[in-house]
């Protein structure tokens, strides 16, 4: 692969922009506006990865020395540059759509997470559970970016509430999996002198949160059925995930192996992606479903 495009971690930057995707079909809104946010997140999640990979090439020629700075393939200086650049296009394509909405917002969002990103892989993910909570925290601000475009665009708030929602669920369950996956590699992140939340409070505490955070998501579930957003071929959906993220806080326990968190976050993972076909469907209202 081009170590350009590789240093972008492609297959992590297009999930983030699934959730612009997600919003898209949610709002019912394919304006050019929103379709350019999909571009955006794309983009500015690739350099996010890239600014991260500068951050952690002393790391990376240990544990992966394939990637694009430590193997020689891009020089770190080019890395950085590199990263640079593609935040400010990301910058430079939220003020278009602010333009295009006619408000500032979108362009308020794109410069705050640009920020945080660079932040967050230069101090913030050394230290234990800020880091996980950045992670997360972007992937909440995918959804709602998505969600301020389309009400901007059309003038219905109520979509940027409905944002603000999956957002949360998608914030919760993200950091979850972050702590888990945290505990699952705390052998490993022990030997690279890393101060990971595990690391720094043992297994029992972290586990108990990854739990809370897991069971509170799934109790937020019904709620979009309840109130009408969605119909009830999001719940049928839902029933799939809501046990898998049952199951995963019940098998994960106070004290997990590595073993265990590597099934607990494969299975969240797995519950998620479903959770996200259900959030599309529901949002349609079609044959029975439209009485439902």
């Amino acid at each position: 692969m081009n170590p350009y495009i590789e240093i972008l971690r492609p297959g992590n930057a297009i999930m983030a922009a699934i959730a612009v995707v997600l919003m898209i079909f949610v709002g019912h809104n394919y304006n050019v506006p929103v379709l350019f946010g999909a571009l955006l997140v794309l983009i500015i999640t690739g350099a996010g990865n890239a600014i991260n990979d500068v951050y952690d090439y002393k790391i990376d020629a240990i544990n992966k020395p394939h990637r694009p700075i430590p193997s020689g393939r891009i020089s770190l200086k080019t890395a950085k540059i590199y990263a640079i650049s593609l935040f400010l296009v990301s910058i430079l394509i939220s003020i278009f759509i602010s333009y295009l909405v006619n408000s500032y917002w979108p362009s308020v969002i794109v410069i705050c997470a640009a920020i945080l990103m660079y932040v967050y892989a230069s101090h913030l993910k050394a230290m234990p559970l800020i880091g996980n909570i950045v992670v997360a925290s972007l992937t909440c601000f995918c959804f709602i970016f998505a969600g301020t475009i389309i009400a901007c665009d059309t003038g219905d708030w109520f979509i940027f509430l409905v944002s603000i929602y999956l957002g949360l669920f998608a914030l919760f369950m993200t950091l979850a999996r972050e702590i888990v996956k945290d505990m699952e590699d705390i052998e490993g992140d022990k030997a690279d002198g890393a101060r990971t939340f595990p690391i720094i409070y043992g297994k029992k505490i972290p586990s108990i949160v990854s739990i809370i955070l897991i069971v509170v998501t799934t109790l937020m579930c019904p709620i979009l059925y309840i109130y009408n957003i969605f119909n009830i071929a999001y719940m049928i959906i839902m029933i799939i995930p809501i046990i898998m993220f049952l199951y995963s806080a019940y098998t994960l326990g106070l004290n997990p192996d590595t073993e265990t968190c590597g099934k607990v976050s494969k299975w969240v993972k797995i519950a998620m992606l479903i959770s996200f076909i259900a959030f599309v469907v529901g949002s349609f209202n079609f044959g029975i479903f439209a009485y439902l």
